[in-house]
């Protein structure tokens, strides 16, 4: 930082970008500098609303700013991973919206490429800044809900149809990232299937088995074609079961008293009695903070500390590598994929420098 505030480029002025640059703008440890998009009327709205932001339809401007200490990157996915290894190599932090990068390969880069400059490298996963998912990760490691049997998940609507990724890289990427984050473990394997309904367009929809090395199995449910929009997830365990719908607007989640009881007779091991547990239900209190708010606090706070994003370099790799071996699997109609090996690829590369 070259004054008491970080100075901020904002890249792409489509849907996500004017939310980055509103929350970097109302941040008073922010100050955004520049904004970069090649639609010149992107950029007229976005200077009718911030008349001191600079503005320009060249990204190479930002990087030559040297009022500009990190780079917010909100642009289609085929082009992340041009843009934040240019940032790197110029010296910026780095803030790049969901997925990182298209390939497990490409991430392995940008990881490498900040490490080697001590740089910031942070993945746009909202949902994990959300106050609901973070409660449910405290209840999770507080262990309320005892052993975690299942995560099932359904995340759909009547599009947007995206030419250069699929459902699956659109959707199913929040709660790859999600179950990464409130779970101890690590998937293991993955199973998809998909289905394409536009000609010459990708999966519209699909179906994802993330499998755990124990008991537990995730399900997660991603649609372009629905006639509504559903964000509802189901997390079961032991001792209690969570429903979380994140368009709820107050009682967001839900957890439930219930569950099942084994009786097996110690006479003849070959039969059990199931009994049913019906308690009670309580809505935990959720704050209305804005996901985005906090996840630019937690940004800024890296850039200053060297701290580790929670959604660093390593969280968008195992989101990669999930969704890189899902849209195998889908490839070859529901083969599993093992996980794991870019993780190792890494390792070793830092194991020779």
């Amino acid at each position: 930082m070259r004054d008491s505030q970080l100075g901020i480029g904002v890249v792409g002025c489509g849907y996500w970008g004017p939310n980055l640059v509103r929350n970097f703008s109302i941040n008073p440890a922010t100050r955004v500098v520049g904004v970069s998009d090649l639609n010149p009327g992107r950029l007229g709205a976005m200077k009718q609303l911030y008349p001191a932001v600079e503005t320009t339809s060249r990204y190479e401007d930002l990087l030559k700013d040297v009022r500009i200490d990190a780079i917010a990157i909100a642009t289609p996915v085929h082009t992340h991973y041009d843009l934040a290894i240019a940032a790197l190599r110029a010296g910026k932090h780095v803030l790049v919206e969901k997925p990182l990068a298209p390939r497990a390969e490409l991430v392995t880069r940008l990881i490498e490429e900040a490490d080697r400059r001590g740089l910031t490298l942070m993945v746009d996963h909202t949902f994990l800044y959300t106050p609901a998912v973070q409660k449910i990760r405290e209840l999770l490691l507080k262990r309320e809900l005892g052993d975690i049997y299942y995560y099932d998940s359904t995340r759909s609507s009547l599009g947007l149809f995206q030419k250069d990724i699929n459902v699956i890289w659109d959707l199913a990427v929040h709660d790859i990232s999600i179950i990464h984050h409130i779970f101890d473990e690590e998937p293991v394997a993955v199973s998809a299937t998909g289905s394409c309904h536009v000609a010459g367009s990708p999966e519209n929809m699909a179906h994802i088995t993330l499998f755990f090395a124990n008991t537990c199995v995730a399900h997660v449910s991603v649609n372009w074609l629905s006639p509504v929009k559903v964000r509802q997830t189901f997390i079961g365990g032991s001792k209690k079961m969570i429903v979380y719908d994140d368009l709820e607007p107050t009682e967001k989640i839900k957890v439930y008293d219930k569950g099942i009881t084994l009786d097996t007779p110690p006479e003849d091991a070959h039969q059990f009695r199931i009994g049913y547990r019906a308690g009670d239900m309580w809505a935990p209190h959720i704050s209305t903070s804005e996901a985005l708010q906090i996840e630019v606090e937690h940004f800024i706070d890296c850039v200053c500390t060297g701290a580790q994003p929670i959604s660093g370099g390593k969280s968008g790799l195992r989101v990669i590598e999930v969704l890189e071996a899902a849209s195998r699997s889908i490839a070859a109609q529901g083969k599993p994929v093992i996980l794991g090996r870019s993780r190792s690829m890494l390792g070793r590369a830092r194991a020779s420098a």
